[in-house]
């Protein structure tokens, strides 16, 4: 069954998702939770028994890294909304337009570095799975900086800035050229005042498996379409194992990843949200730390005491 950002229905993440919507009184207690805590040293008594530890992650971890999120007010690329551009309809009016906004993000994330949260998660794994325990991270992001920061076992819902599909052949590539093609140097600027550039079809970027040369379009998950199956088969198969969840830099607000932590902590698995505000989700979580992910995380995250490095 085809699953898209509105629409998703594996199975128990959202027959378990939220427990709090059930009428039935025994299921009563889910309303009646107590406040998240804020306590570090309970937190990580948590951590340092953990084998199997989910880390979910969204636009707020990157935003430390200066990552523009095209959200909000003022967040507009030239006078488009993000919204107006990401779709598969917005491509197939002006491919172009499209392909001058990816560009632009892409050179962008090229001159981007991990911050402090990054390299905390992925020095996390490293350590860890010296000690037989893993780490995944599950994060809607699609700028790589995970990848860049070192972080090995990372399941991209979104895709991929830096991947390209082919509208042809359907063949998914790893692309890093800057620019991804000569017609699109120097074009992409943000400004209201610019005028596209309307570069003809066949001069945007192209497949280069044999005999093909089929439109590329960026390797991203775009609104209205589906998200990869397989992948989603991946992220629910971690979260039935995982004996600790984090959520770090997430509104809670996009689905369906909206729904991934509240179905771990409903069956009763500590959940920790790192994040600049409370969040829809925050109450149903075992923890709550306010403030800059690259701040609160890497204290969080660092080796416990009772760690034995070999």
């Amino acid at each position: 069954m085809p699953m898209s950002l509105l629409q998703f229905s594996a199975r128990r993440l959202v027959s378990r998702a939220y427990c709090g919507l059930q009428s039935s009184k025994k299921h009563k207690f889910c309303l009646e939770m107590a406040r998240p805590s804020s306590n570090m040293a309970d937190f990580r008594e948590v951590f340092a028994k953990a084998k199997h530890i989910a880390i979910i992650t969204g636009a707020g971890v990157s935003a430390e890294s200066g990552v523009p999120t095209f959200r909000g007010a003022g967040g507009l690329w030239r006078k488009w909304q993000a919204q107006e551009l990401a779709t598969p309809e917005a491509f197939a009016r002006n491919p172009s337009r499209v392909w001058e906004f990816y560009h632009y993000r892409r050179e962008v994330m090229l001159s981007k570095h991990p911050n402090p949260a990054h390299v905390a998660i992925a020095e996390c794994e490293r350590r860890l799975s010296k000690q037989g325990r893993s780490v995944v991270v599950i994060t809607q992001n699609i700028d790589e900086l995970h990848r860049k920061a070192g972080t090995k076992h990372l399941l991209e819902i979104h895709g991929s800035l830096f991947k390209t599909r082919c509208t042809n052949c359907g063949n998914v590539a790893a692309n890093y050229k800057s620019p991804i093609c000569p017609a699109l140097a120097g074009k992409g600027a943000p400004d209201p005042e610019t005028e596209d550039a309307t570069i003809p079809v066949e001069d945007l970027p192209q497949c280069e498996e044999d005999g093909c040369n089929g439109l590329l379009r960026p390797h991203v998950v775009w609104f209205g379409e589906t998200l990869d199956p397989d992948i989603l088969t991946e992220v629910e198969k971690e979260l039935q194992i995982c004996d600790l969840c984090l959520v770090v830099g997430t509104s809670s607000l996009v689905y369906p990843a909206a729904m991934f932590a509240p179905q771990v902590s409903a069956r009763g698995v500590p959940v920790a949200e790192f994040n600049m505000e409370a969040t829809p989700a925050t109450n149903r979580f075992r923890f709550h730390f306010p403030g800059p992910c690259g701040t609160t995380l890497p204290p969080a995250l660092a080796r416990h005491e009772t760690e034995i490095i070999s």
